[in-house]
């Protein structure tokens, strides 16, 4: 049986919970920067979801690799070895600089991960008495949606009803070296940061920040975590977002476009000294590492590299900017970002645009309110973003 859009929009807000406001399109098909609708419209997908599909939908060379595996082996637990774990994580450490790396699924479990080695490595390799290590965030952070994320939230709305919060997550303003200097005490176990806050509106720190956070973690003894979950594997126009400023953390979170938009892969990849914290029985997932995430982000590092995706995002994302800032509306308050990670801040809502933008064929979301994000997967063409510019000052320019 054929369902109509308004079937499966009536149906999914008939049965799900309705904890997403997504835009009334209902996709069923993708190829590079391009999706489908049920009724055959054509749109441009400028969100990626949310970074996930930086190597663009159903990339082929990711598809080949995990049909291949799909009919070689699927699953194992991390009670057995498979023959792809081991290529994945050498490859992670390669690419990020790091000894070690800790596979999951979600960009939340990756961050959980992060937060209980530097808690572990705090108490352990540090000194920090036992239960009082502390781990500073940034206000305005999004590290993700489990009951101790949400407890270095500044976002009320996470909050809301799920108390009470995991303690020792003291939040200091981002972007604002003075304000972690002194928030470190002697139970400091680390710094956790995005390089660029994506949800929070794709803010950009002032030039020289990572670099003077590093240098004070360094002299206080206190790791340096940096979440490029959304910002990192070329987004910014660098592998990593962190590069812009020669600021290697102590560990790194990565995920969405770890799984190439096919599937969940999510990584922590830090030091010996860091992930050597953990024995046995400490940590663990029944997915994670297995043969087909290892693969699929595999084949999503390799096409990264090859293919210089983080070139092509700096190149792309700067010519884009330039477009935006051309723009003559005054409701439009600033034009800003890394790469491919563009944020159009306006003075009053954005999602009536981000509306108005999907009648033009362009599928955008809002965030923190008054943000449009322009996030297009990395493979977009210069003539693609022509077009996607165009639909864009029409918009906002008649």
């Amino acid at each position: 049986m054929d369902y109509s859009a308004k079937d499966l929009m009536e149906m999914d807000d008939t049965y799900g919970a309705h904890n997403y406001k997504p835009l009334d399109v209902v996709l069923n098909k993708g190829e590079g920067v391009w999706v489908w609708d049920v009724e055959g419209n054509k749109y441009m997908d400028m969100l990626s979801s949310y970074s996930a599909l930086n190597h663009g939908h159903r990339n082929p060379v990711i598809i080949k690799k995990m049909k291949e595996q799909l009919d070689k082996l699927t699953l194992t637990s991390r009670a057995f070895r498979n023959d792809q774990l081991p290529l994945f994580l050498k490859k992670v450490c390669e690419v990020t600089g790091m000894e070690m790396a800790l596979p999951m699924n979600t960009g939340a479990e990756g961050v959980e991960t992060a937060l209980k080695a530097t808690r572990k490595w705090g108490h352990k390799i540090k000194g920090i008495p036992e239960n009082k290590a502390e781990i500073i965030a940034a206000a305005n952070n999004f590290h993700g949606r489990t009951i101790t994320i949400i407890s270095l939230s500044t976002e009320e709305q996470y909050r809301d009803g799920f108390g009470p919060m995991t303690p020792g997550f003291p939040i200091v303003p981002y972007g604002n070296v003075k304000a972690i200097e002194e928030a470190i005490n002697e139970n400091t176990a680390g710094v956790l940061l995005e390089p660029i806050q994506g949800e929070g509106g794709i803010v950009v720190p002032p030039e020289g920040y990572l670099k003077e956070v590093k240098e004070i973690c360094e002299k206080n003894n206190v790791l340096l975590i940096f979440d490029e979950i959304q910002s990192g594997l070329g987004r910014a126009g660098k592998l990593f977002a962190w590069q812009w400023e020669n600021a290697k953390p102590d560990g790194i979170i990565l995920g969405k476009a770890l799984g190439g938009g096919v599937y969940p892969v999510s990584i922590f990849a830090a030091s010996k000294e860091v992930l050597g914290v953990f024995n046995p029985g400490d940590h663990g997932s029944t997915f994670g590492g297995n043969p087909i995430a290892a693969a699929v982000g595999l084949a999503a590092l390799n096409y990264l590299v090859e293919e210089d995706l983080p070139g092509k995002a700096l190149t792309m994302g700067n010519y884009f900017m330039d477009k935006l800032r051309s723009l003559k509306n005054p409701v439009i308050k600033e034009v800003r970002g890394k790469g491919l990670l563009i944020g159009l801040e306006l003075k009053e809502p954005a999602r009536p645009y981000a509306e108005k933008l999907k009648e033009k064929g362009l599928l955008c979301k809002e965030t923190h309110g008054v943000v449009i994000r322009f996030a297009p997967p990395l493979v977009i063409t210069k003539d693609e973003l022509d077009w996607a510019f165009e639909q864009v000052k029409e918009v906002f320019e008649t």
